[in-house]
């Protein structure tokens, strides 16, 4: 079995999308289906039903994923034992993030450090928020970023960004063609959320219930791409941070609505160990780029990189950074 499908059948079902998955791994659409395909063959078993939008995986396709996981966290965890074993983990960071952060926003703050600091790697690894502080604690990971940060007598957190959260409707929808709606409008409406033990969602439920307003529940997924996903498919209607439904508003699949008379925020966090062992500058260094704009990094890195990922899927520059095994997520 070849780790890359792997690697990548796990980004599938991570993103919940063919096309996503590939734009992570910066190879092809074709490249991502074809992976699958190949474990589907190899092993004779249909891994992902794609007739259900969004698609869900098989029984089998639940037991290879879970498999794929832990292999890929083996894997992970050997090569992190080289690193140290030959004195490379000081030009290394590790970030472990829930996979809500979003990846395109994450693309542009790596690879501007990349830019700044290109003998520096940097590993990105996209968790459920429970690992996310499990990897800090345990100094397999040199910072993290989640919502909602909590107290912990042995973290640290200083905020990072506080994203709004938006209506999300499918284009089709009654109040898809409105800038703003009170609050009270999406009453009674079919509703995707998260899953009842994520942060967002007891906020959200708070929220929902300090406004006066009920919602029929019809989904729960514990990650946001599924929800969107549903809301396209016209399952119902979401609260979601800005930030993460960026690209499809502009490919105007799903569509944003303010809320009046409410001001909901998800806060962003970024976490460490309170005690280190030894000050690590690149980790300094790339907080610092964290709170940079985007919108002021440089082109010219831009132009090398784009020009990279399009010599094709084979191309030496799509390892241009590490993305580690993407496991559940917010």
């Amino acid at each position: 079995m070849h780790l890359r499908n792997a690697e990548l059948f796990c980004d599938v079902v991570v993103h919940g999308s063919f096309s996503k998955a590939a734009e992570v791994r910066r190879v092809s659409q074709s490249a991502a289906s074809q992976a699958v395909h190949a474990l589907e063959k190899r092993l004779g078993a249909q891994l992902i039903d794609r007739s259900k939008r969004p698609f869900e995986l098989t029984p089998a396709g639940a037991i290879y994923f879970d498999g794929c996981q832990q292999l890929l966290k083996s894997f992970e965890q050997v090569e992190e034992q080289v690193r140290r074993a030959i004195g490379q983990t000081k030009n290394r960071v590790r970030i472990a993030a829930i996979y809500s952060v979003g990846l395109a926003q994450m693309h542009d703050y790596v690879e501007q450090f990349q830019h700044l600091y290109p003998d520096v790697m940097i590993t990105l690894d996209y968790l459920h928020p429970d690992e996310v502080y499990e990897r800090v604690s345990e100094n397999q990971a040199d910072l993290g970023l989640v919502s909602f940060p909590k107290e912990d007598k042995d973290l640290t957190s200083i905020l990072w960004q506080e994203q709004p959260m938006v209506l999300v409707v499918y284009p089709g929808h009654r109040l898809a063609e409105q800038v703003s709606c009170e609050v009270g409008a999406i009453e009674n409406e079919p509703f995707v959320a998260f899953t009842s033990e994520l942060v967002v969602r007891q906020k959200m439920d708070r929220w929902l219930k300090k406004a006066g307003v009920h919602v029929q529940l019809i989904h729960e997924f514990d990650n946001i791409e599924n929800i969107k996903r549903a809301v396209e498919a016209e399952a119902g209607i979401a609260i979601l941070p800005l930030p993460t439904v960026t690209r499809e508003v502009q490919d105007q699949s799903l569509k944003i609505v303010r809320l009046e008379q409410v001001e909901w925020f998800r806060p962003i966090g970024i976490i460490q160990r309170k005690q280190k062992s030894v000050p690590d500058d690149v980790v300094s260094k790339f907080i610092e780029v964290l709170h940079e704009n985007p919108a002021n990094f440089s082109s010219a890195h831009r132009e090398t990189t784009e020009g990279t990922a399009s010599q094709g899927e084979n191309s030496s520059g799509m390892d241009a950074f590490s993305f580690g095994p993407l496991i559940a997520r917010e």
